[in-house]
């Protein structure tokens, strides 16, 4: 019996969770044991404790970091410089996936990569979120690029007046100025009110000029 066969049939995504994999077991006497022969083997890989991925061999598609960290650590939404990156605001790579929750702050080393969670007030977090999805079966919640720069601009200094905050975006972020005429003012209102953050109010000034 293959077993291996087995799971790849009946999942549908790359990204897998203990109880799914004690489901796809359940016929073997010992599944956990199972489980064990099945990572040495390198057949899956642990993340953490109770999270795993396929093997190179037997993936269909690459795993998602993105989908990775909204399971790691729960509810969260991937925000700050991850999000910034993946929206190509800024030009630097970024090597930790950054996330917002509501619960502590939380940060985990992994065989994939490091994640990392900051907390957000529960009244602050549903605004600015959205789902992103990487086929039919496959989504992740992430914030927009409007919360994403916010949630990371409410997390440093305050600045003084919207020109000190323009320059740091464009001379210290590289962020480019004509992105910021993409965004949707609207959301900017909505986040500044509910954040009241002297950061996320200038920035709203900075929207509305552009």
């Amino acid at each position: 019996m293959d077993i291996m066969k087995i799971l790849r049939n009946k999942a549908k995504i790359e990204e897998l969770d203990y109880l799914f994999i004690m489901n796809c077991l359940s016929f073997y006497k010992q599944p956990r044991d199972k489980l064990t022969k099945l990572l040495k083997n390198n057949q899956l890989i642990r993340i953490k404790k109770g999270i795993y991925i396929f093997g190179e061999e037997y993936r269909y598609r690459p795993y998602s970091l993105e989908i990775l960290a909204n399971l790691l650590y729960g509810p969260s939404y991937i925000s700050f410089e991850y999000a910034l990156s993946y929206y190509n605001l800024i030009p630097e790579k970024v090597t930790r996936i950054t996330s917002a929750c509501s619960k502590r702050i939380k940060q985990f080393t992994t065989p994939v990569g490091d994640f990392v969670y900051y907390y957000l007030a529960p009244l602050k977090y549903p605004v600015g979120i959205k789902i992103e999805s990487i086929d039919e079966n496959s989504n992740f919640l992430i914030a927009t690029k409007e919360k994403a720069l916010s949630d990371y601009l409410a997390r440093i200094k305050l600045f003084n007046n919207k020109d000190d905050l323009f320059e740091y975006l464009i001379e210290s972020m590289r962020i480019d100025p004509t992105e910021l005429k993409n965004f949707n003012f609207s959301l900017m209102e909505e986040i500044s009110k509910i954040y009241k953050n002297k950061n996320i109010d200038l920035l709203c000034q900075i929207i509305k000029n552009h």
